[in-house]
């Protein structure tokens, strides 16, 4: 897991690319906790559990995701979780049902962020989060 980072004046923007097998969720987790160490505690968990969810949708309905990309918009005061898939289907916004644990992912990811969307591309789409960061 490589981050790279941008020069203080820009946004900063942290990438790890997703391969054909699913990653570790906890390192995945730990990767954020050590990049967004100054954020609360809280926002953390959201951002950590906002970027599971958006991954895991990526592996379970997209084709080989492709890349996570977390990205402060200090102007915004926002962070932006963004995941790449190679499937032109749109995730949907489904409903909780009792007595399983399936098509949550979306409805907590809306519940967390104050946007989210979908930008498609020629190949695949971009699912993106705005968690707000103070």
């Amino acid at each position: 897991m490589a981050a790279s980072d941008e020069p203080p004046s820009a946004p900063t923007t942290l990438s790890l690319e997703l391969h054909e097998h699913t990653p570790s969720l906890s390192a995945m987790r730990r990767w954020i906790s050590g990049a967004f160490s100054h954020l609360s505690q809280d926002l953390l968990e959201d951002v950590q559990l906002a970027v599971t969810e958006l991954v895991s949708n990526a592996y379970d309905h997209g084709r080989h995701p492709r890349e996570l990309r977390l990205r402060r918009l200090e102007a915004a005061g926002r962070l932006r979780i963004e995941v790449d898939d190679a499937s032109p289907d749109l995730p949907t916004l489904g409903r909780s049902r009792l007595n399983t644990t399936r098509g949550r992912g979306l409805i907590i990811v809306n519940k967390l962020a104050e946007e989210w969307g979908v930008v498609s591309h020629p190949v695949g789409k971009t699912v993106w989060a705005d968690l707000p960061c103070g």
